[in-house]
């Protein structure tokens, strides 16, 4: 139970950083997801590259900047404390996948003009891939995730005799 404490605080701080992203999209988008009537904003409907790396989803150039941001905010600790190890980063990468599957989860469960039911009966046209009732990356990032916590995690032997 003590070793998992670390881990049930961690994602619970990342669930309300989530939380409070989530809130300000829906100001950003309102009922428009996935930036669709942004008013400056490039977008890029298909590519192989985004087939690979982003569910198929289209790159804007809005979650290109929010996307990279959250990526450096999650980050800066490492500069704060001067520090970098394999194990930190996969915790930062750990965090941030489950962030933005949480923040994106909640958008839909507090966006008036989506709510919990659009997500399950599938009515967002931007998530192209579903499995058991949900878009593919819950489902990959929540594995990755949960893998790269484990190794983030995990004592090795010089841990244990320290």
């Amino acid at each position: 139970m003590r070793r998992a404490l670390p881990i049930v605080a961690l994602v619970l701080g990342v669930a309300v950083l989530a939380l409070f992203f989530a809130n300000v999209e829906i100001q950003i988008e309102g009922p428009d997801g996935w930036a669709a009537k942004l008013p400056v904003t490039f977008r890029v409907e298909r590519h192989w590259l985004l087939e690979l790396f982003w569910g198929g989803r289209p790159m804007t150039g809005y979650h290109a900047w929010v996307f990279t941001f959250m990526a450096l905010v999650f980050h800066f600790p490492l500069l704060i404390v001067w520090r970098f190890t394999l194990k930190l980063e996969a915790r930062i990468l750990a965090s941030l996948m489950i962030f933005w599957i949480v923040e994106d989860f909640l958008w839909f469960v507090l966006n008036p003009a989506y709510g919990l039911q659009r997500l399950l009966s599938r009515q967002v046209p931007w998530h192209r891939h579903w499995l058991l009732g949900l878009p593919t990356d819950y489902w990959s990032f929540t594995l990755v995730a949960a893998g790269l916590y484990w190794y983030s995690f995990r004592q090795g032997r010089a841990d244990r005799n320290a």
